[in-house]
């Protein structure tokens, strides 16, 4: 048997349920995945409340979870390139709270094996996001970039891979998170009344591209800054794109095993630093998502299912089974 969540019903964090269910099975095409660690996201909290139903309705009894970092424990009979035990992060869709996630074989790609399975669970999601939004308004060395939600899961991220590619990078906080976003190279500036006014005063020269995580305006402030709309990019104010025509690269223009592997190494060189605000059980999942819609962390929040495996003491990373050993 297999622990998973789901819900039923569209709500708030009452309606997921824990439940047991048969340990999947792989088809053609999928690899099956022991979860370590599946990361969490502000996304996951309106498609459980149906608030993106147009655009992404639940197919109940519905999952959660997309992606996580996990041991391959087998596959279907055409897949190749994975042998059990290898340690991988992927993207399941709605299905990454659970014991066992079933993929798409192109929806996995291997992990480091010196990379621990918290940081590695958050690359598929944030980590693809973030190098998405940087990719988009390409920043240059000497250049000034603006990151709202700075401190957020995507904004974090996004920040310090704008400025390994040279620029200098402002990123809106609250005060008690500016003194750690100074720590990873970013600017901080508090966000809230009179960020315009602080802005100014930061950058005289104005602003180069602007890296919107968050909505509520930023890209109209982008746009009153002078930046060009080719080089603003939100993953979270539709309404500007229609309006301005600015770019909205995300999630789905980092969704590839290569763009994982490029972030993961940065990740495990230490030039990527990716904070974990915090680590739940899966028992504690409506908790969980109470304060991932807070919005008050700094990072990223995760879900640990099982420890992370070391060797001797669980799979071997990148060892190799046949399928006569998978199936004993």
């Amino acid at each position: 048997m297999s622990r998973k969540i789901q819900f039923t019903r569209y709500g708030g964090p009452e309606v997921l349920e824990l439940v047991d269910v048969p340990r999947p099975q792989p088809a053609a095409g999928q690899v099956l995945v022991e979860v370590v660690v599946a990361s969490l996201n502000p996304a996951e909290v309106g498609i459980r409340e149906g608030a993106f139903h147009e655009r992404w309705p639940a197919e109940f009894p519905q999952g959660m979870g997309h992606d996580f970092a996990g041991v391959v424990v087998g596959f279907g009979p055409d897949v190749t390139g994975f042998a059990v035990g290898d340690e991988v992060v992927g993207f399941a869709q709605r299905g990454a709270m659970a014991d066992f996630a079933l993929v798409d074989a192109g929806s996995v790609g291997p992990k480091p094996a010196g990379l621990g399975f918290a940081a590695a669970a958050v690359v598929p999601a944030a980590g693809a996001t973030a190098w998405a939004t940087v990719a988009a308004v390409d920043p240059a060395p000497g250049e000034t970039v603006f990151v709202s939600a700075a401190s957020g899961g995507v904004g974090v991220l996004a920040g310090q891979l704008a400025r390994l590619a040279g620029a200098r990078v402002v990123g809106a906080t609250s005060a008690g998170h500016m003194h750690r976003l100074l720590t990873l190279g970013i600017e901080p500036v508090e966000y809230g009344r009179g960020l315009q006014s602080r802005l100014q005063a930061m950058i005289p020269d104005g602003l180069d591209a602007v890296i919107d995580t968050f909505g509520g305006g930023y890209v109209d402030l982008a746009i009153e800054f002078g930046v060009s709309p080719e080089r603003i990019n939100t993953i979270a104010d539709h309404a500007a794109v229609q309006r301005y025509g600015v770019q909205a690269r995300g999630n789905g223009d980092g969704m590839s095993p290569a763009v994982w592997s490029e972030v993961q190494a940065l990740i495990a060189d230490g030039r990527l630093v990716v904070p974990i605000e915090a680590e739940y059980r899966l028992e504690d999942i409506a908790r969980a998502y109470i304060d991932v819609a807070n919005r008050r962390g700094f990072g990223k929040r995760v879900v640990r299912l099982r420890p992370d495996p070391t060797s001797g003491a669980g799979v071997r990373p990148h060892s190799r089974q046949s399928r006569a050993e998978q199936a004993r």
